[in-house]
């Protein structure tokens, strides 16, 4: 019984750092959870979706995303006006104001892998680098899920 409750107790504390590893932090920015979707072979585009969170005083903006997986990465936004569901490049890049959290997700903000090198496959981890206007550069890693991902923290536990 004890053995049983140490390996418990063991793969619940491995699980925990594990989870804690897939945040990012530079300066007062926290990068939670970084991930993807899976893309069939031969499709030449690919989302990615995170949280960006400012513990700072001052706001500060994600400017650009590079990976080595695509040829660009661009930060888009989706929205739904009328009805009509759009989606547009944001050139300037996108705020996090002091004190918040940003959410890059399915149907909202989210990054636009273009032309990509090779197919994102389940499990992989995929590295990139996020350019802040003020903060500087982080290098983090996309998770790659399911092809029907909806993401989500929760999504997330054991990453």
């Amino acid at each position: 019984m004890k053995l049983s409750l140490s390996l418990a107790a063991a793969a619940l504390a491995l699980s925990a750092t594990f989870a804690a590893a897939h945040e990012f932090k530079l300066g007062p920015l926290k990068i939670g959870h970084p991930w993807s979707r899976a893309t069939p072979a031969g499709a030449k585009v690919g989302g990615g979706y995170l949280t960006i969170e400012n513990s700072g005083t001052a706001p500060d903006r994600l400017v650009s995303i590079s990976v080595p997986f695509a040829a660009r990465a661009e930060v888009h936004e989706m929205a739904t006006k009328d009805g009509v569901m759009t989606m547009r490049p944001m050139d300037n890049g996108v705020e996090v104001p002091a004190g918040a959290k940003v959410e890059f997700k399915p149907g909202g903000y989210h990054i636009m892998f273009m032309d990509l090198k090779q197919p994102l496959k389940q499990g992989e981890m995929m590295k990139g680098t996020l350019t802040f206007e003020k903060a500087g550069t982080v290098d983090v890693e996309f998770k790659v899920d399911s092809i029907a991902a909806k993401g989500g923290e929760g999504a997330h536990q054991g990453h």
